[in-house]
């Protein structure tokens, strides 16, 4: 599942030794997303190339997650950051209830797997917002994912080969290679 193009992960996910690891304060869990109906079992960390159903799966790292209330949102990305919206980002959205798609309230999952399933009926740029609190302090941990769904983004791979064919033809430019081909 891991290849180079992952190291343009963002928010609280990473690519970690072929898995996806979503941070949740100190807490961690590998994170992975599936779109059953349209990809079959292709795994995605964060961006989907479509919409419709889509499968959200956490498995627990840490074993007090098991005993700790997690909560999953969803919503239209309406701080206009696409990649780089962060949790002081998301903590200043007034009506956040508004841009809700969807909203899984704290549920516990003794069995360390945390699944969500949703329909994306449109595509475009979501953020994803984890939250758990812990069981006897007053402390709350979030992890805050950027995505895009339907695609619609540039693809990574032609940025980069439209640069390096850019340097090159810069590069036969500067050692007179237009003057030669005339």
């Amino acid at each position: 599942m891991l290849c180079w193009i992952d190291v343009w992960a963002h928010g609280s996910i990473v690519a970690e030794e072929d898995v996806c690891v979503i941070q949740i304060g100190f807490f961690r869990a590998h994170f992975t997303v599936y779109q059953p109906e349209t990809r079959g079992s292709k795994e995605y960390c964060e961006d989907l190339p479509d919409t419709g159903k889509t499968v959200f799966m956490l498995n627990y790292l840490h074993d007090s997650l098991k005993i700790m209330p997690v909560d999953f949102r969803i919503i239209k990305d309406v701080t206009n950051l696409d990649r780089y919206a962060k949790w002081d980002d998301v903590a200043k959205i007034e009506d956040i209830d508004s841009a809700t798609v969807f909203y899984q309230p704290p549920i516990t999952e003794s069995n360390a797997v945390f699944k969500i399933d949703h329909n994306f009926a449109q595509p475009g740029n979501y953020i994803g917002i984890v939250t758990t609190r812990h069981p006897t302090n007053d402390k709350t941990y979030n992890a805050v994912f950027p995505f895009q769904v339907g695609g619609g983004g540039l693809n990574y791979l032609w940025v980069i080969g439209a640069l390096i064919l850019l340097l090159q033809f810069g590069y036969w430019i500067s050692i007179g290679g237009l003057r030669k081909w005339k």
